[in-house]
């Protein structure tokens, strides 16, 4: 420790490194350190020779190469939307439980493809794997404690990479990832799949064609019931409880805020500001916990510290706001809100429906699907088809091929670092704000100014 009693940055990440192996080898469930004494304020100089990766396109590849770190449910099932890409070669695969990536593996086979290298030499073995050169792009989709350290460990290889949500869970592997990035001049990117969905890729062309006027209030959201999932002993089960003992936050920002984030334009003019964060009582997990699990359950020794439903308040440079919420222990349907106001018009999600200012019949909800084909997004009208045979209603095959596109073409990536750590950083803010009573707490400038004069697109362009 520091003489002012602060945890320093090497004792800070060797606790983080220690807790997450812990993790992975299913001891008793251990997660990163809190946040407590982070400074959300303290950005690394700016760099004199490194560029920004704002608006920096791809390489042209005829073939991406691509591994994945983690071939569990996620990860097989986004490796299925990239065996239907054309132009796509799955090089090497890695997972603790060797089973999973021979699962994998076999897909990749019986697809008509190369057999992939498997690494599956323990928890670090994705260290190896970074280091071969038929690998162009690599993606993670372990538990969360993981996702940072393969993305670090893929930019110093001096590879392209992606992460499953979040990208990071502390404000200082923000900023790590960041300034990794940054160096080894490679895109470290969010696969952030609700942004390809058809509403909102439609809502996002309509913001851009001047629909919604002036842009004033976006409200996000994950509200989802997956109290069976967190209390199985298997998959996610085995890791995903572990944040609610540990901490009081909101612990997955980025499937709501990712699209709104694209509506508003946020490094392309504008950027988070600042935030206030609260939570509710706890009652989800202890409540299923008494009725479904055995008395001698090893679960009955957990204590949850998270609140059930989160709710944060984010103001944006330009004066709009952005109600963000998280409850994933309660009854409840499936609802990320996705809802805009705008000076002409408003979109409130689930179901989808607008209503534009001057509308015939009066200020009555007009479903989204009676427009929808003036605005329909052309990559749904390009894809969409493929698409809906696809995960989650289609855009996680959207995702990937949009990905592979912007890989083949040379073009810049929809969404870049300074997004995905934006959108994942909630995660810490939320917790740090609670414990200042509900304080509001400063964003980092993750661009360092450049959102200011930023003229790189976010998202998907929307001309026909």
């Amino acid at each position: 420790m520091h003489d002012d009693g602060k945890v320093s940055r090497r004792a800070l990440l060797g606790g983080a490194a220690a807790a997450a192996a812990t993790a992975m080898v299913g001891a008793p469930m251990r997660l990163l350190a809190s946040t407590d004494d982070w400074r959300v304020d303290l950005a690394p100089p700016v760099p004199s020779t490194n560029g920004a990766m704002l608006g920096v396109p791809f390489e042209k590849h005829a073939v991406v190469r691509i591994a994945i770190v983690g071939t569990g449910l996620r990860g097989r099932s986004v490796l299925n939307e990239w065996l239907a890409v054309e132009g796509v070669e799955i090089t090497a695969l890695a997972d603790v439980v060797p089973e999973k990536a021979q699962r994998a593996a076999d897909m990749v086979t019986k697809a008509g493809r190369k057999a992939p290298a498997l690494f599956t030499a323990g928890e670090r073995d994705f260290e190896r794997l970074v280091q071969r050169d038929d690998i162009d792009f690599v993606y993670t989709a372990t538990p969360w404690q993981w996702h940072t350290p393969v993305m670090l460990a893929a930019l110093a290889a001096g590879k392209h990479c992606a992460s499953e949500v979040p990208i990071a869970m502390s404000v200082e592997d923000c900023w790590r990832l960041v300034e990794a990035s940054e160096k080894a001049k490679r895109h470290c990117l969010m696969m952030e799949n609700c942004c390809y969905g058809n509403s909102e890729l439609s809502v996002l062309r309509m913001v851009r064609e001047g629909v919604f006027g002036t842009l004033l209030h976006a409200e996000a959201a994950y509200l989802h019931d997956l109290r069976k999932i967190l209390f199985e002993d298997r998959d996610e089960g085995l890791w995903r409880r572990a944040p609610h003992t540990q901490r009081d936050a909101n612990f997955y920002p980025t499937h709501g805020l990712g699209p709104v984030a694209q509506y508003l334009g946020i490094h392309r003019g504008d950027r988070f500001d600042y935030m206030v964060s609260m939570s509710s009582n706890e009652a989800g997990l202890t409540e299923w916990r008494e009725q479904h699990e055995p008395k001698g359950s090893a679960k009955w020794a957990e204590r949850y510290k998270a609140g059930d439903m989160n709710s944060s308040l984010i103001r944006t440079a330009k004066g709009r706001t952005i109600l963000l919420q998280h409850d994933v222990v309660n009854p409840r349907p499936y609802s990320r809100l996705n809802n805009l106001q705008g000076s002409k018009a408003i979109f409130n999600d689930y179901p989808p429906r607008l209503y534009i200012d001057g509308a015939a019949g009066g200020e009555r909800w007009t479903p989204l699907t009676a427009v929808q084909a003036r605005y329909e997004h052309p990559l749904w009208t390009a894809v969409g088809e493929k698409a809906r045979q696809g995960g989650h209603g289609g855009m996680d095959f959207v995702m990937a091929y949009r990905l592979v596109q912007c890989m083949r073409e040379g073009l810049a990536p929809d969404f870049d670092v300074y997004d995905a750590v934006a959108w994942s950083v909630p995660f810490a803010l939320s917790e740090q704000s609670m414990r200042k009573g509900s304080a509001p707490v400063k964003f980092p400038d993750f661009t360092r100014g450049a959102w200011r004069t930023s003229t790189a697109p976010q998202g998907p362009g929307t001309a026909p």
